[in-house]
């Protein structure tokens, strides 16, 4: 099907694979767009049953419990992203030459000729905020835009809505960007690499290759983290247009061709003229909402890619001063006998942990759940000097603290054994008998929640309710 643009997909025979969230609107736009749409999904429950009957009611065949035989027939398929590259249907795909795309590769094939360009986002944390705050600048320059992506607008919907936008700020996870082979954005930011999804991508190379695919084909610039090598070798490894160029972000004084920090101003050297001896203020530090360093950094990305397209140095400054961040990330939930109690319940990993930790002198961890795959050993031994206590919580907390047995001897432990829904109130009496006033108790728990709620929201809830028990 070559990379442009498909126009006619009469008769074509397509099969989508997985119902869920890209799925259910991919198989509606083909099918609304003429092609013979086949959906096969490996799960046959209610909601499953539900979403088919909905899609057979237009006339579309949906194959559930049977994710794994390629329908005869198929030309192309289209994936959700989390479905693994090693399925049996890919297996049977490859084997056949047909091609396999993504929601995004979809999106992006669809779009017209004179739609509006990407700004796209990746990394390993702080893709969301970053997207957002990137949304909110491009809106204070006037410009009509949407974050979209792997948050809140789907894709297709914002290629093919009515609603007319300048530019998208678009958030592209890894399992995404592997299944978009055609993608060329206008200019695109990696955030930073730690090693996520392993048992998805099958090897930290693997992952990392997915991530850069990003990069690839951008027109003004490749933004990479200065302090995260890695970032940056995916811009060596990248092949752009012309022109374009590797803008870096740091939280230290900027050389030419990046952006930084200079006395609490967010600085650019990158879009300025003469940039071996200019530099444009942007905003201050204080601008940004929290002023945690990972956060700033997050701005600079954002900050940089707006700057690429062209936005005034006062549109970073209101977009940022505009932006407020979603629940659950480093949230100041109250203040109880001069001690912080912070919600970061979407520290979900220990690269997003450790930048949390970063962000505090003196604290009392409370963390544990399921680890994916994770080991601590790093997390725990660049993060000992500030931990006054840990209260462990969850299924894996085992891995945390013999990591703490290893790395911080000194620092005293609760260890929680249980998983009912008072837990979280008892791991927060334990942190409150731990910390003195000065001290922040963070929630920042390195790992995935569902082995105890529902989602991050969820705990983040729980952590804040806890706290709102101790102020009553």
């Amino acid at each position: 099907m070559g990379s442009g643009q498909v126009t006619d997909w009469q008769g074509k025979h397509v099969t989508v694979a997985g119902l869920g969230v890209s799925g259910v609107p991919a198989a509606r736009v083909l099918h609304a767009r003429g092609a013979v749409v086949t959906v096969v999904n490996d799960g046959d429950d209610a909601r499953a049953r539900e979403q088919a009957a909905e899609l057979e009611a237009l006339g579309v065949t949906v194959r559930l419990g049977d994710g794994a035989t390629l329908p005869e027939g198929t030309e192309l398929i289209v994936t959700a992203p989390g479905w693994k590259p090693d399925k049996p249907l890919f297996t049977a795909a490859r084997a056949a030459g047909i091609e396999i795309w993504g929601d995004v590769e979809l999106a992006w094939r669809l779009r017209g000729p004179d739609a509006a360009p990407w700004l796209a986002v990746t990394g390993t944390n702080g893709k969301t905020t970053t997207v957002q705050m990137l949304a909110s600048i491009l809106k204070a320059a006037g410009l009509r835009t949407a974050a979209v992506g792997n948050i809140g607008v789907s894709l297709l919907d914002a290629v093919l809505g009515d609603e007319e936008y300048d530019v998208l700020a678009v958030e592209l996870s890894s399992y995404q960007l592997h299944w978009a082979p055609s993608l060329r954005a206008h200019s695109a930011a990696v955030l930073n690499l730690a090693p996520d999804h392993l048992d998805w991508h099958g090897s930290m190379e693997a992952y990392a290759k997915d991530k850069g695919r990003i990069y690839e084909g951008n027109r003004v610039a490749c933004v990479y983290n200065v302090a995260d090598k890695l970032t940056e070798d995916l811009v060596r490894e990248a092949d752009v247009e012309e022109g374009c160029r590797a803008v870096g972000f740091t939280l230290g004084t900027p050389g030419p061709s990046q952006l930084g920090v200079v006395d609490g101003i967010l600085v650019d050297r990158a879009f300025v003229e003469n940039r071996q001896k200019n530099a444009q203020e942007l905003a201050e530090v204080s601008d940004v909402n929290p002023p945690a360093p990972h956060n700033i950094a997050n701005a600079l990305a954002a900050a940089a890619l707006a700057r690429a397209f062209g936005v005034p140095p006062t549109a970073v400054r209101d977009g940022l001063r505009n932006f407020r961040p979603d629940a659950h990330r480093i949230a100041h939930v109250a203040d109880v006998d001069g001690v912080a109690y912070i919600d970061d319940s979407k520290a979900t990993n220990t690269h997003a942990a450790e930048a949390s930790l970063a962000s505090y002198e003196s604290i009392v961890w409370i963390a544990g759940g399921l680890a994916k795959g994770a080991t601590f050993d790093e997390l725990v031994a660049r993060s000992a000097g500030r931990l006054r206590g840990v209260v462990l919580i969850g299924a894996d907390r085992a891995l945390i603290r013999d990591a703490l047995v290893r790395h911080a001897p000194e620092v005293p432990v609760v260890d929680l054994d249980r998983t009912d829904t008072g837990a979280m109130l008892a791991a927060v009496q334990e942190a409150r008998r731990l910390a003195v006033a000065g001290d922040t108790v963070l929630l920042a728990p390195a790992c995935a929640s569902m082995d105890m709620f529902a989602n991050y929201n969820k705990r983040g809830d729980a952590f804040a309710q806890a706290v709102r028990e101790l102020g009553a």
